[in-house]
């Protein structure tokens, strides 16, 4: 997608954000390996900068893009190491656009503003010790006592808790109704009695990420602190903002493809064997020549389906297409990255060795990619005729 198809003050924002990568967040990217954590400067940069309020409404303070637009962003951002983008994704997602599409004007003008300016980072607590990909399964209960609910159950692998402002908590408040009818979100605000976390995730990669268990015991809300007010729409809230969200990931995807292409091509050009550089071997040529081809199709693939999803197309099949290839790819483009630089490509100092341990998690979460299959099969055979 070219610049040329944005007005200037988008472009100035994309050209503030790729220097805003190049400049200050890869030169980072080992301090943020070695301490495990995002410099808090940083964050504040990315306050100032806007990019926690990219999906929300100019009207509540936000920048208000299109999916096309934040695409373009999340790219960028993708040249980086993963924990930048992670700090600002669950305020971005969910945390945000449950509240934008189906949450009260109260609602709306209590935390919006908020999450927008960063002052609030939001956290989606959904995934449980037994429920995962099979998210109509939760247990987490939030029974109702006079005009409150009480919240109680354990939540796991949650994004950004230990920093989160708020919770978009998935909880089950009626207990007759099974599958995913039963279950409300709730807005839950951080530091609020019976909230605990358990200790910090040790992740295969992505440092920098913080995750951690979730603790909720006889946690008191408001029984206005429903997404919507309405009991029972949480899930379906939930899945309204999926589409969206794995638009987000495949463009994150496609920005880390670009700079593992980047990576490879730089060292294929400077490192020599047998008196010449490794890049002029034809077997190299392939590794690079399929990376490039795949991280190409990625970046069509997720310009078609944001476009479409912006004209308010029913994307939901694109959009898992997107996701699960994406990811896929990134997945033989890093394995390839690693190839290309030989023994180096095993050793720490070398940043794909990094991405190689960290896009290893785009293929599970915001559903894996045999749960994409799923939506993508059920999808074509419904065209067909099949009915469920």
């Amino acid at each position: 997608m070219a610049q040329e198809d944005f007005d200037d003050g988008f472009n100035l924002l994309l050209e503030t954000v790729e220097r805003f990568v190049a400049e200050r967040l890869v030169p980072a990217e080992e301090r943020v390996e070695q301490e495990d954590a995002v410099p808090a400067e940083i964050i504040a940069e990315m306050r100032e900068l806007g990019l926690f309020g990219l999906s929300i409404p100019e009207s509540y303070g936000g920048l208000g893009l299109s999916m096309r637009q934040e695409a373009q962003v999340i790219r960028r951002l993708g040249r980086t190491s993963f924990a930048f983008r992670s700090v600002i994704g669950t305020t971005v997602g969910i945390g945000s656009q449950g509240i934008v599409i189906d949450g009260t004007e109260a609602q709306k003008h209590e935390w919006l503003p908020r999450l927008a300016a960063g002052d609030a980072i939001a956290s989606f607590a959904l995934t449980e010790p037994d429920a995962g990909s099979d998210a109509a399964s939760i247990k987490t209960s939030a029974r109702r006592e006079g005009d409150d609910y009480v919240i109680n159950g354990t939540k796991r692998y949650i994004t950004n808790a230990p920093r989160a402002g708020m919770f978009t908590v998935m909880a089950r408040t009626d207990p007759s109704v099974p599958g995913a009818g039963g279950i409300s979100a709730f807005i839950v605000p951080a530091g609020i009695a019976g909230i605990s976390f358990g200790k910090p995730d040790k992740k295969m990669g992505q440092r920098g990420t913080v995750t951690c268990d979730v603790i909720f015991e006889e946690c008191r809300v408001p029984a206005d602190a429903i997404i919507g007010g309405v009991p029972g729409q949480g899930f379906r809230t939930a899945m309204k903002v999926l589409d969206r969200g794995r638009i987000h990931m495949a463009a994150l995807a496609t920005g880390m493809c670009e700079r593992l292409l980047q990576e490879s091509v730089s060292y294929a050009v400077e490192r020599k064997q047998f008196g010449q550089e490794i890049a002029r071997f034809q077997l190299v040529q392939g590794m690079l020549a399929d990376s490039r081809t795949e991280a190409y199709a990625a970046q069509v693939m997720v310009e078609d389906v944001a476009r479409r999803f912006d004209a308010g197309e029913r994307v939901t099949a694109e959009a898992s297409c997107a996701k699960y290839f994406t990811t896929e790819a990134l997945g033989r483009i890093a394995d390839r990255a690693v190839q290309i630089h030989g023994g180096a490509g095993y050793m720490t100092e070398y940043a794909v060795e990094r991405f190689y341990r960290d896009v290893r998690l785009l293929r599970i979460y915001e559903g894996t990619s045999q749960v994409q299959q799923v939506i993508i099969a059920k999808s074509m055979l419904r065209e067909a005729g099949l009915k469920a």
